[in-house]
């Protein structure tokens, strides 16, 4: 594995642009753009930090601003890697640079409503702005320079999608007191072409299914309640536990095809068709990997070691530490949450193809665990493949999403100097024995680096590695036509 020298970025912005080829980065005011497979940075600009006229108005009558206030707060591509967008939302402007014309600039300011958020749309030439207090959402178009309102979106973080071929906008909305759903025609100008209104109470947010058809929307963490919905308007079902938990949906995640949702229900007739428990000993024919004891030490941050394997067998059980869940309601006591254990999936992700599902727990912090998942013509029987184990507890694991790699790659840290990678087609023995591994591997670097966060390349050949406030990059090593390629 080839690892870049280590750069600076602050409020963790740092992307791979949509074809891996550059890697954009914000320091405080100023954007770097810097190509992927060379050293030295291609393109940077100072951004305009200046307030719109109404924030400016309004901050005379308020205390003295923070110099972070002119900071950017988040940065992003356009699908076509052709623009850039940087947001300053505490000074309520967005503006926009070009990677063929580095003279060319926009900006969008906004009014009394504020700026928390700004995306791009998939056509690359519209901008979704969000306002403070859910007032409205303005789509600005970079062509006309006109702006499209839609008043009251629900949440300016998750609570919109995009379907996949760029054709509608789907908004969850608030209209006197009632969660309600927008569905908008992006080629006709966002053009409303259905609302409705949503059996919830108080939707948290929603998932879009990979066909662009149906909708799953689940309620806030005080009730235990998913709902599914077509873009027509149609209920299709409502899913509450028999068993009644006492805590909410904390995440939602469709199968590649849409045609499972964990919680996992059948997309034919919405029924729960399987239930993943956590159970401290594991199934007979898992193979469990764990860290090497001690192996950043004994190699003074410069090791590359295979984890110690264990294949469980009924002769050869293995047991691992499982915390007891929680059962304790939700209540207003600040003291009672912070004391209560923690329990819950903390994320699910499945692999390009469906067949593998990626799962971590807070009841075992310091586990991955990898699930076989069959396909939509086989029985519903996840069936637990391998446990990774870290010697500290696993901040992010995450798959690489892209159908071009060989195998399924999952990466990992725990805020150590290490990355850990696990792939299931490998190459094990000379003699073309192919097979899971899982591997560690050092950040090498002269400064002190503690990985605390990573993000898959769109092609699935490189990783970000994140700091607090310095980032590296990783690209596998590229052997022959014979050889394999290799982290």
């Amino acid at each position: 594995m080839d690892f870049t020298d280590l750069f600076s970025h602050s409020q963790g912005i740092v992307h791979f642009s949509p074809g891996r080829n550059f890697i954009l980065s914000a320091v405080k005011d100023r954007l770097v753009v810097r190509r992927s497979d060379k050293e030295g940075v291609f393109q940077t600009w100072a951004v305009d930090c200046s307030p719109s006229a109404t924030t400016a108005l309004l901050a005379k009558a308020t205390a003295k601003p923070a110099p972070s206030d002119g900071w950017i707060t988040h940065a992003a591509w356009s699908h076509d890697s052709e623009y850039i967008l940087a947001v300053v939302a505490k000074r309520g402007v967005v503006n926009v640079y070009s990677m063929r014309d580095d003279k060319w600039t926009a900006r969008i300011e906004a009014g009394a409503e504020g700026l928390v958020r700004a995306e791009w749309a998939p056509d690359s030439r519209n901008i979704i702005c969000f306002s403070e207090w859910g007032l409205r959402v303005t789509i600005w178009s970079l062509s006309s320079g006109t702006g499209t309102y839609i008043q009251f979106p629900k949440h300016p973080d998750r609570g919109y999608a995009f379907r996949k071929d760029g054709r509608y906008f789907i908004l969850a909305e608030r209209h006197k007191s009632k969660d309600m759903m927008g569905v908008y025609d992006c080629p006709s100008g966002y053009k409303l072409m259905r609302h409705f209104a949503l059996p919830t109470v108080s939707l948290a947010s929603i998932a879009l299914s990979p066909t662009g058809n149906n909708v799953a929307i689940w309620e806030s963490a005080a009730e235990f309640k998913l709902v599914i919905m077509n873009l027509v308007g149609q209920h299709l079902a409502t899913y509450v536990p028999p068993d009644n938990p006492l805590l909410g949906i904390r995440q939602v995640a469709w199968h590649p095809t849409g045609t499972y949702l964990l919680y996992i229900l059948s997309s034919l007739e919405w029924k729960l068709v399987a239930t993943l428990n956590l159970t401290a000993k594991l199934p007979s024919g898992t193979t469990i990997w764990r860290e090497p004891p001690n192996w950043l030490a004994n190699t003074h941050n410069h090791g590359f070691l295979p984890f110690n394997r264990t294949a469980v067998t009924t002769s050869a059980p293995v047991v691992i530490s499982v915390s007891k869940a929680s059962t304790i309601a939700p209540t207003a006591s600040v003291a009672n949450v912070s004391t209560a254990p923690k329990s819950g999936v903390v994320s699910l992700e499945f692999s390009a193809s469906g067949s593998l599902l990626l799962v971590t727990w807070e009841q075992c912090p310091n586990f991955a665990f990898i699930y076989n998942f069959p396909g939509p013509d086989e029985p519903c029987n996840p069936r637990l493949r391998s446990v990774i184990q870290c010697d500290k507890p696993v901040l992010y694991a995450r798959v690489s999403n892209a159908p071009t790699v060989k195998g399924t790659t999952v990466a990992l840290c725990t805020g150590t100097g290490a990355l850990y990678i696990w792939n299931d087609d490998r190459d094990l023995s000379e003699g073309g024995e192919r097979g899971e591994l899982a591997e560690c591997v050092s950040v090498p670097g002269e400064r002190r680096f503690s990985c605390k966060d990573i993000r898959w390349s769109p092609d699935g050949r490189g990783l970000i590695l994140m700091d607090k406030d310095l980032f590296c990059a990783a690209f596998e090593v590229e052997g022959t036509d014979d050889e394999q390629e290799t982290w």
